[in-house]
């Protein structure tokens, strides 16, 4: 595990091809289907909306197709990077660089449920999110 503090990298294997996961990240209808409630891409950013009502702005500092998005997320830096496997498949990668510990603490499991949600939205076409507006992350529901 990483120090608090550390930057908190994350890597994840798909058996789909990069492009089907960066289209995910990448598209307000992609983010729907699993990161937000709503999403709505503006220039250089997107607004996010999850259950409960929290919003958040996301800030696009990178984007190369389909290799490479970087993001400011809930004030951290986080690089996502997809690297294409022979097999057909890709492996992800989240760099995530958050210097306030106690947000450090909430972005360190954070990014595995984020991350095996992407993962069921883009290998299996399933949304693994509870769906409820009552239940949220902030009420330690890891299916938000």
């Amino acid at each position: 595990m990483a120090a608090v503090g550390e930057p908190i990298v994350w890597r994840l294997s798909f058996t789909c091809p990069r492009e089907r996961v960066f289209e995910l990240l990448d598209t307000d209808s992609g983010r729907e289907r699993f990161w937000a409630v709503r999403s709505h891409a503006r220039e250089g950013s997107f607004e996010l909306e999850f259950p409960g009502g929290l919003r958040s702005s996301v800030e696009l500092l990178e984007r190369e197709y389909p290799r490479r998005l970087a993001l400011r997320y809930f004030g951290s830096r986080s690089v996502i990077d997809l690297e294409q496997r022979a097999d057909g498949g890709c492996d992800l990668q989240v760099t995530c660089e958050c210097d306030d510990p106690s947000a450090w603490l909430e972005f360190y499991p954070g990014w595995v449920s984020w991350l095996l949600v992407l993962k069921g939205a883009a290998e299996h076409g399933v949304d693994l999110r509870n769906g409820a507006p009552d239940r949220t992350w902030a009420q330690r529901y890891v299916d938000q």
